[in-house]
């Protein structure tokens, strides 16, 4: 099967969409498909070499304000691409701005396209702009109800986009690399490093952006004996490291230095409200520990409360805290909850997840056969 996925990012990016994207190439490739990826051009991209499959990069411009944010400019090169590559099919991982022209060119060839939904722009929308969030779902619902497919990666996302008019929603989850993410990988010289007096670890991974509300975690940063890690970078850091004094901030970091610091952590935090899945939230679930994270959006699905980890009102400093030092004052119960999360998470690999998305879009094709019979 030849499969153009036009992606709005792609390694070496660092975020949830780039991230699906690559493993969903590897996956094609890996089963005898052949991939191509259409994504935007950035200041320092990867190394051909390390790509799974070819990839074309598009002409863009940074996001004024989150220059890791990248944005196609206008012109002919995807649809060019696509013909090119001769496509059966059209994978649109979080489609906006190039995955709206990557849908115009799929219609115009005539080839059905899937589009995945990722990103809750209409949150974003709200943080930013504290407007905007029904502009937002006009454009979703019209590129996502002129794909043959949407899938959505959480039960929360798959509502809210048949609640916003989203016809033909369908649940496809993430993987996890559960080797790599691994309570083995747990460090005690990093935790000493980390933690030289012995304070208990509470981590937050992931991007420092408005829509993050990392700042919830300033309270936990004022108790004596605990050790706030965040790992990650974006807009939101120079104004985070005033608003959590003591915290250690990591930067970005990936591979097994980051599966590491994962597994080195005694309770992994999210702060974010506006996730369509949350992938950190996985990793460190595979990686052993027990999570604390908002009940909003993908952590719905993936947090059995009580169970895995606790989920608590979205946007409550309070609740948060509560939770976080509830954890941290049984040892027991946070290695019952880390088994537990770990046993949640460890058979959804990548090789799983992406056998299911072959089946997606072996159905999109039947159904394409046998409407043209």
């Amino acid at each position: 099967m030849r499969v153009a996925i036009v992606t709005e990012s792609f390694p070496p990016d660092v975020n949830g969409v780039a991230h699906c994207a690559l493993r969903t190439a590897e996956h094609l490739a890996r089963r005898g498909h052949e991939p191509l990826v259409v994504a935007p051009a950035g200041p320092h991209d990867q190394d051909p070499g390390l790509d799974p499959c070819p990839v074309i990069r598009v002409p863009s411009l940074p996001l004024p304000g989150y220059p890791q944010v990248r944005v196609a400019l206008p012109g002919r090169r995807t649809a060019a691409a696509i013909a090119a590559h001769r496509a059966e099919l059209v994978h649109l991982a979080s489609p906006f701005v190039l995955g709206f022209r990557g849908l115009a060119a799929a219609t115009r060839l005539h080839i059905p396209a899937v589009a995945v939904y990722q990103t809750d722009l209409a949150g974003y929308a709200k943080t930013y702009l504290n407007a905007g969030e029904s502009a937002a779902w006009r454009r979703i619902r019209a590129v996502h109800s002129a794909a043959a497919r949407t899938l959505a990666p959480s039960s929360a996302s798959a509502g809210a986009l048949e609640s916003h008019g989203v016809p033909r929603v369908h649940l496809w989850p993430r993987g996890v690399d559960s080797e790599r993410f691994h309570p083995a990988r747990r460090d005690e010289a990093l935790r000493r490093e980390l933690a030289p007096d012995g304070e208990l670890i509470v981590g937050y991974v992931g991007r420092l952006a408005p829509e993050k509300h990392v700042e919830l975690l300033a309270g936990l940063c004022e108790m004596p004996g605990i050790r706030v890690v965040v790992v990650g970078d974006g807009p939101s850091a120079p104004g985070l490291r005033a608003a959590l004094p003591g915290a250690a901030f990591l930067g970005r970091r990936t591979g097994l230095e980051l599966a590491r610091l994962y597994a080195s952590f005694d309770v992994f935090c999210h702060t974010g409200p506006f996730e369509t899945f949350c992938q950190t939230v996985q990793e460190a679930m595979a990686s052993g520990v027990p999570v604390v994270a908002p009940a909003a959006g993908g952590p719905l699905d993936l947090v059995a409360h009580g169970r895995t980890g606790l989920l608590v009102p979205p946007l409550d400093a309070a609740a948060v805290r509560a939770a976080v030092l509830f954890l941290l004052g049984d040892d027991r119960l946070r290695e019952r909850y880390g088994s537990a999360a770990r046993a949640a998470v460890a058979d959804r690999t990548w090789e799983a997840v992406g056998d299911q998305l072959l089946g997606h879009y072996d159905q999109v094709l039947g159904e394409r056969e046998a409407a043209a019979a």
